[in-house]
């Protein structure tokens, strides 16, 4: 018989401070087309805490202050862990709009070659979670790499930024967020609302912000349901997509792209990204930020297995 095993980290200050900068680095991962914050999740170890402390935020447990008290609703959803994390992601959000944008626009190459890196070094610690491959879980990393390139190399959609359609994308685009692979950020790109969604968020227009978090709210509580319920009757499958999804997006994060306005991503190679471009960009020096996102993670891998 199958059990739910507890992965609800320590209730200190300390703890919820390690949340809140694990927040920070997922919500400047969902502000980059192309990475997701659900890789940064399940690099920080998080992952199936996050996923099950949202399948909590229920109607049950929403009315269940009345009989809990408000000290008991707050461990039930576990509370502390969710607040931490979301003014994480929220202030990363907000402060990191400005630089994400300047960096894709003048040191794409690199920052894609970092983040290319973080998505390698999680792909090669992921695969760890899949006890044994046999074809089946083979056939579910094929489909992991299927969904991840069909979504990714579709055209972008000329936006709709009515509030109708702004809660509907928040719906569609936090979804990709907490999947491992899918940039909640490229959905956006492929939606035509991206730009749109980060200067609002920079101006603080707050009817926007309140129904796009309207949106996001209900399309993150109804798929954290469906991710619970793999993750407890399929677990070995789940991380099979999930490595699948993640080994995929590489090839999303390849740095010499061009990116056309209303258009897929065009892949080029360094010389031909110099010439489309007139932008001269050192291989050595991309091979080198790769190798510094891959480093980030094996240290992250290292400093958590020494915590276990």
């Amino acid at each position: 018989m199958q059990t739910k095993v507890d992965h609800r980290s320590p209730a200190t200050l300390k703890s919820r401070a390690v949340t809140l900068l694990k927040g920070m680095a997922m919500g400047v991962a969902d502000s980059v087309p192309g990475v997701s914050g659900g890789t940064i999740a399940v690099m920080a170890g998080i992952y199936e805490e996050l996923i099950e402390s949202l399948r909590h935020l229920n109607p049950v447990n929403l009315w269940s202050w009345r009989r809990l008290g408000l000290a008991g609703f707050w461990r039930a959803v576990n509370g502390g862990f969710l607040l931490s994390l979301l003014l994480g992601i929220i202030s990363a959000l907000y402060v990191s709009a400005g630089a994400v944008l300047y960096l894709l626009e003048h040191e794409y190459p690199l920052i894609m070659a970092f983040f290319c890196g973080l998505v390698l070094a999680s792909t090669w610690y992921l695969r760890r979670e899949v006890e044994r491959w046999d074809l089946r879980e083979l056939g579910w990393l094929a489909l992991g790499v299927f969904v991840t390139l069909l979504i990714s190399f579709a055209n972008p959609l000329q936006g709709n930024t009515s509030l109708a359609s702004l809660f509907v994308c928040g719906a569609v685009a936090i979804c990709a967020m907490i999947l491992p692979g899918i940039s909640g950020a490229y959905v956006l790109l492929l939606l035509g609302v991206y730009d749109y969604v980060l200067q609002a968020l920079r101006a603080l227009q707050f009817d926007f912000i309140l129904v796009f978090a309207s949106g996001c709210a209900v399309g993150l509580l109804s798929f954290s349901h469906l991710l619970s319920w793999t993750f407890f009757y399929f677990r070995q499958q789940t991380y099979a997509f999930l490595t699948g999804m993640l080994a995929a997006s590489v090839i999303v994060l390849w740095p010499w792209k061009l990116r056309p306005e209303g258009a897929a991503a065009q892949y080029l190679s360094p010389s031909g990204y110099t010439a489309a471009t007139g932008e001269s960009v050192s291989v050595l020096l991309v091979a080198a930020m790769l190798a510094l996102g891959f480093a980030v993670v094996a240290g992250f891998a290292r400093i958590a297995g020494r915590n276990k």
